[in-house]
């Protein structure tokens, strides 16, 4: 068996174009165009938009990676692509481009989940061991995960309405930060007293690591009804600004607070349900990625509560094309030969089944 494959990654899951080359454990090349400045535009991702600028991306992408790298797509060993879950058009902009490849060059494809690559991703930088608990938050998901080995993801609990990412989203649109506003919440909520307001933890009363955000929504647009001066301190553009009365910075830090005390307190129930059905350690690995492991209040309450746990390198936490390079050098052998590759068909709906499914 070949030991340092040429691997290339293609992820077109929502918004963000991305491919990375991988040589063995070395990332040669990776890189993405995101649509951020549409998507302040429209105020969220918006489908066929989002596919149309996949099409006119990817081929460009393409071209520069193997003319930086000085290769060409016949030395290629292996094509990963994400596969599911996402949007159908971006999905199969991805999909397509791989099995291009495949069908000129013959080269084996390697669908990937992206959802599981998001937590591999912690392979990328550190030296993590099977078996470890993987929280997932993303702007779609939150995710709490037993993750037994490579090819076993078991689902400890979940979002049964809005995602992490999203509540951030929502909330900023309240608020009137413009899209995306994670990272803005984020900025502004350290000028904040984020004990100044409370805000509600949804399902606090259930011994179980199911998570629910859309009351912590609903409560932030009661309370800015309650209080519009509150509103009159946003700020007027996307950029942030240093100058907001401090009500407005205590309401983000309070409203962040809320969301991260949520996935902590959740976290211990998942905790407690590795042990019961998979004879979890409580020294095992808890590994956290997905677009909203950025989130600066989210990593230090984790670090702080918790010794052994690990957060994906933001540069790879939102979609990116070097997790789904590296997922394509962990299953090499899973990967599925020409011409079966060109069957290959992108599907929008997340299954829990293997990672490489």
């Amino acid at each position: 068996m070949k030991k340092n494959k040429l691997i290339l990654g293609i992820e077109t899951s929502c918004d963000d174009t991305s491919v990375a080359l991988i040589k063995g454990t070395d990332i040669i090349f990776h890189k993405k165009y995101d649509q951020e400045a549409i998507l302040k535009e429209w105020g969220g991702v918006v489908p066929e938009i989002a596919a149309r600028n996949h099409l006119a991306k990817i081929t460009p992408l393409l071209r520069e990676c193997f003319e930086q790298t000085h290769t060409t797509p016949k030395e290629l060993d292996l094509i990963s692509v994400t596969l599911l879950p996402g949007l159908l058009g971006p999905l199969l902009t991805g999909v397509n481009a791989a099995k291009t490849l495949s069908l000129i060059h013959k080269i084996p494809i390697l669908p990937v989940n992206h959802l599981y690559a998001h937590l591999e991703a912690i392979h990328l930088t550190e030296d993590i061991k099977y078996p470890y608990l993987g929280l997932l938050i993303s702007g779609g998901h939150s995710i709490y995960f037993w993750v037994e080995s490579k090819d076993q993801f078991h689902i400890l609990g979940s979002t049964i309405d809005d995602a992490a990412g999203e509540a951030f989203d929502k909330g900023g649109k309240l608020l009137e930060l413009g899209y995306p506003a994670g990272h803005i919440i984020d900025a502004l909520s350290k000028w904040g007293d984020e004990k100044k307001y409370k805000f509600p933890i949804g399902l606090q009363s259930s011994a179980d690591a199911r998570l629910s955000f859309s009351g912590l929504k609903t409560s932030l647009r009661v309370f800015l009804e309650k209080n519009p001066h509150i509103l009159k301190s946003a700020p007027t553009q996307w950029e942030i600004k240093e100058n907001l009365a401090q009500d407005f910075y205590d309401v983000c830090a309070s409203y962040q607070n809320a969301l991260a005390q949520a996935l902590i307190l959740k976290l211990r129930y998942a905790l407690t349900s590795a042990k019961e059905n998979f004879g979890a350690s409580d020294l095992a690995p808890i590994v956290v990625g997905g677009g909203v492991a950025c989130n600066t209040k989210i990593r230090n309450l984790l670090q702080e509560k918790y010794k052994n746990s690990f957060f994906v390198s933001p540069k790879f936490c939102t979609d990116n094309g070097a997790m789904i390079a590296n997922m394509g050098r962990i299953h090499a052998d899973n990967a599925i030969p020409y011409p079966e590759s060109l069957k290959l068909d992108a599907r929008g709906r997340f299954l829990d089944k293997k990672a490489f499914l």
